[in-house]
Parts: C-alpha cells; structure tokens; sequence
C-alpha cells in the first residue's frame, strides 16, 4: 500500500473504518464459537488463510494487479508470511482460552511492540507520543485482565492460573505481529497490499495447513453451532481483509486507520450477545483505557 499523508476522514471513510473493525471482531467471536464445537486453532487458521487467499487472488486477476517482485521483496515475504502465521495460531489459540474481548487487548500491545522491533532492527528512536500513551495502555491491561485476581476474587495467583496461558499466547501473537509489521513496512512496504495479502494469506494456509496434516487432519466441527463460526470465520476475516487492502487507499483513510483497534469494542459486546461472556465493570473502563490510547496514537496528527 503506498505511503500517503494522513488525510481527514470522511463519513464514507469512517463508516468504512468502523464495519472493518466489526467484522475482524465477529471472526474472533465466530472463531470462539467454532473452537467451543470441536474446531482447532490449526484448522480454523488453514481454512480462514486459504480461503482469503482464494478471495484476493481471484481479484489479483480480475484487477490485473502486476505480481513482479524485487528481489528484496522476494526474501522478506516468506519470512512476513511465517510471522504471520505464528500471530495467527497464538491468537486464535487466545480466543479459544480467553474471553474474545481480552484476548484482543492483550494482542493491542502490539503498538508497543512495533517500536521496540523498530528501535532494535532500525535504530527508530519510539516516538514522544508512544512514551506519553504507555502508561495508559499498561495500566488499561492490568485492569482489563484482571491481573491481581481482584474482580474475579480468585487472587493474583488464582488469576494467572485461569488466564496465563492464554495471555501468553495474546502477548506472543503481539510480539510477533509488531515484527511482522515493521519488516513489512522496511522491506516489502512498496508492495500493492492485494499482492501482499494474497501471498502472505497462502503462506498461512499452507504452514497451518502442514500442522493439520502432522495432527491426523482436519477437526472439523461436532454441532451445526461448530459449522457456522467456521463459516462465518473465514467470511469475517476475508471481507474485512479484502476490503481493508482493495477499498482503504482510495478513500484515502491511510495513517488514520487506528480507529479500527475499537475493535475489542465490538468483540466485548458480540461475545456477551453470542457467547454470553461478561467481564467486570473495572474490566471494560481498562478496556476504553487500552482502546482509547491506541486509537490516539493512530489519529493524533503527525
């Protein structure tokens, strides 16, 4: 996707914005639903990927996108596509251990992980504005997760023992998204975003494709309940990815699209509507804290 300065958005633009968020929230609900029915992460991972790649590859042709690549680009996108494949099985491997709204803040860290992957690869300097907002996003985190065990009245040690694991795999989706990200800005940023989604996506399908295979097959679904978040899953994720990559640089939203990490937003309200999941009042104002201090460091102006 090219580089562009932030423009102001548009109601079109905006509106666009928000429905991508809502949709990347339903695939995590949707996913949640799937892995409650006998789906596991590798499958969901192997189905949504190629599934989405099949999508973006039908338009690489109808749009007749040019697919030469530099050699540059050649060497960096397996690796992209490998990181990426990690984030997805620790994330959706979160979803399944986590409330879905949790999982997905846990994996907002990621905004801290891009600068320190940028500062220890680049030598970037993190911005003035990523030091101010840390504090907020951390302590957004504590509260959101319940870290001491208060809310819950388990106790820290309680706490950690029902979501630490799950935890892990949000933090390590966000360690290595911010990897993923800054390679792809420095080493394939040129890249049209159709192309680089498509062999990112058939990268994931088939390296989560390879871990189905090693685990006897597919686990496919044990209820009716099982096939629809299976199915919704993949058209979640593939429409918002689709669009993301197709419709966001001719709206000319490029630099304000933070306003999507409203999207544990929508997951904490779709997960208490499908799935019945309730967090703690303390929990949902650590949750706008997180959201609120991304969604600033994506729109403040530059």
């Amino acid at each position: 996707m090219p580089a562009a300065h932030p423009r102001a958005l548009t109601g079109l633009a905006f509106a666009t914005l928000l429905f991508i968020a809502l949709v990347f929230g339903a695939n995590h609900v949707a996913a949640r639903l799937a892995f409650d029915h006998g789906v596991d992460v590798p499958t969901a991972v192997a189905v949504r990927s190629l599934g989405t790649a099949l999508v973006v590859g039908l338009l690489l042709l109808i749009q007749q996108v040019p697919t030469r690549l530099s050699p540059r680009e050649r060497k960096a996108l397996p690796l992209i596509g490998v990181l990426v494949a990690i984030q997805s099985l620790c994330l959706y491997a979160a979803v399944a251990r986590l409330p879905v709204a949790l999982a997905l803040l846990a994996f907002n860290a990621f905004p801290l992980m891009t600068a320190l992957w940028a500062r220890v690869l680049y030598g970037h300097r993190p911005e003035r504005a990523l030091l101010v907002a840390m504090p907020q996003i951390l302590l957004g985190l504590v509260l959101a997760l319940d870290v001491f065990g208060a809310a819950s009245g388990l106790g820290t040690a309680g706490q950690w023992q029902q979501i630490g694991v799950g935890v892990a795999f949000a933090v390590g989706a966000a360690v290595v998204f911010g990897l993923a990200l800054v390679l792809t800005q420095h080493e394939a940023g040129a890249l049209d975003g159709r192309l680089r989604t498509f062999g990112t996506m058939a990268m994931v399908g088939l390296l989560a494709g390879a871990v189905v295979a090693t685990r006897g097959g597919l686990a496919l679904p044990t209820a009716s309940a099982g096939w629809w978040g299976l199915g919704l899953l993949t058209l979640f994720y593939g429409t918002g990815i689709t669009i993301l990559f197709t419709l966001l640089p001719r709206l000319g939203v490029v630099g304000n699209s933070a306003i999507m990490n409203v999207e544990p937003v929508f997951a904490l309200v779709l997960g208490w509507v499908v799935l019945g999941q309730v967090i703690a009042p303390v929990q949902v104002l650590g949750a706008l804290l997180v959201v609120g201090a991304v969604v600033w460091l994506g729109m403040r102006r530059r």
